[in-house]
């Protein structure tokens, strides 16, 4: 998915069977520095992503591993059956 910091996007919070839908902007992704990575320590479980977002309450920041990823979105994996998943916002 071609991400753009100027677009809006759904960010669909999952965690279990527990689903929750809202909107977010100004998103990033890119992958962990390996300094990052160490400062993670044991608890990183293999992260390999960051991902910067504002969700209208405040930016976010978060660290996991890219699950899926097509043209249509994208599915950042926290581990614990805990995922966000990205896709454009389109009116």
């Amino acid at each position: 998915m071609k991400i753009s910091p100027n677009k809006f996007y759904w960010l669909i919070l999952r965690v279990g069977d527990w689903e929750k839908k809202g909107r977010c902007n100004h998103l990033t992704i890119r992958e962990l520095l390996p300094e990052e990575r160490e400062a993670l320590g044991p608890e990183s479980r293999g992260a390999t992503h960051v991902a910067r977002f504002f969700d209208f309450e405040a930016y976010r920041q978060i660290v996991g591993t890219i699950r899926e990823e097509d043209e249509e979105h994208l599915v950042l994996d926290m581990g614990g059956e805990k995922t966000y998943e990205f896709r454009e916002f389109r009116g």
